[in-house]
């Protein structure tokens, strides 16, 4: 069927790089998280039938992601937090030119893999730009609890920074 080929493809093209983003931040790695994003999308085009429009394609994409990193992290018994991401950071700095710039990039994403679990995923999604009603509905919360938790969450963040340009 060409057309839900065409439609399989068109949701890759559209949602690809972020889900790419999301199963690096867990695993550190490139080629696992190429592998987790092909699971995710092995699982979203069999299960594509399934999908019943009750949220956004996006929505229903990031959780089939989690839950398939999720899985990862414990057949493979490892936390993300364990495995710094100095891919990312490389990655991240190439963008970048200014020096400080980098730095400060390197240490929010070494405070970042400090977080649990759940504060790493709520706010990849925030730098992602997924919206607040789509992070609530991925993270199973109220979106006036995910805004509480994003600001703790940030605060934390602030706390951690500030404590690593302490040192």
């Amino acid at each position: 069927m060409p057309n839900q080929e065409q439609a399989f493809k068109e949701i890759f093209d559209a949602n690809s790089k972020k889900i790419y983003h999301l199963c690096f931040g867990y695993t550190g790695d490139s080629d696992s998280a190429n592998d987790l994003l092909q699971e995710t999308f092995l699982k979203v085009w069999q299960n594509l039938d399934k999908f019943r429009n009750q949220s956004m394609i996006s929505t229903w994409i990031y959780r089939i992601a989690v839950n398939t990193c999720l899985t990862y992290l414990k057949k493979e018994k490892r936390q993300a937090k364990d495995e710094l991401t100095p891919n990312i950071i490389e990655n991240r700095e190439e963008e970048l030119e200014d020096k400080e710039k980098q730095e400060q990039v390197k240490t929010l994403y070494e405070c970042i893999s400090r977080l649990e679990e759940n504060e790493r995923i709520i706010i990849t999604l925030v730098m992602d730009e997924v919206p607040y009603p789509e992070i609530a509905e991925i993270s199973g919360i109220s979106e006036g609890n995910l805004r509480v938790k994003i600001h703790r969450i940030k605060h934390k963040l602030t706390e951690l920074y500030n404590q690593h340009e302490r040192l």
